[in-house]
């Protein structure tokens, strides 16, 4: 992805526990000019606490407002792309969010698909102090792999990488895989 020829948004897809979260703070470090908008950092906002779940509502108009943001900023070149860090595992959710950064103004969307194996997402899932209950990933997980990420979508590109074991070595090169063309 040629970051410099328009509005880039990378979207994060993936299960609770996966390291999506982790793959975005890597990608943050590796350039203080890309944003993130976190759905997690949103209900933070919002409800005081990320585990509050809140009204979607309120929650999809503030990620429609930060994509907006997001895109006046990479347009006057304060912010280089965008990451939009939310499980997406849902096909119909994966389609809104690309229709909404499109009609936002991002002009390339690249989905990454962090498929790290559900048994892993369970041993992090019960490590984190935040838990997602076993069934949610469960229903997530048979949705996600029901209906797999697709160029279909409305993306440009699509990667697709797995964090098995510790993600620590494997984020640099996510991080290239996601800003090459």
């Amino acid at each position: 992805m040629d970051v410099s020829s328009g509005s880039s948004l990378v979207i994060l897809i993936g299960l609770p526990g996966s390291g999506k979260s982790t793959v975005a703070r890597s990608l943050l470090a590796t350039d203080p000019h890309i944003l993130l908008i976190s759905t997690d950092e949103i209900r933070s906002q919002l409800f005081g606490n990320e585990s509050i779940q809140g009204s979607w509502l309120k929650i999809w108009l503030e990620v429609r407002r930060q994509f907006q943001e997001a895109v006046r900023q990479i347009e006057t070149g304060q912010a280089s792309l965008a990451i939009y860090d939310a499980t997406n595992a849902v096909r119909k959710q994966r389609r809104q969010a690309i229709n909404l950064a499109r009609k936002t103004g991002f002009s390339h969307i690249t989905g990454l698909w962090i498929d790290t194996p559900f048994s892993v997402c369970l041993e992090r899932n019960q490590a984190r102090s935040r838990q997602v209950p076993e069934a949610v990933i469960l229903r997530m997980d048979r949705r996600l792999q029901g209906a797999p990420p697709a160029i279909a979508e409305g993306l440009d590109t699509l990667r697709s990488v797995s964090l098995e074991g510790a993600p620590d070595p494997q984020l640099l090169q996510i991080g290239n895989l996601c800003l090459q063309p």
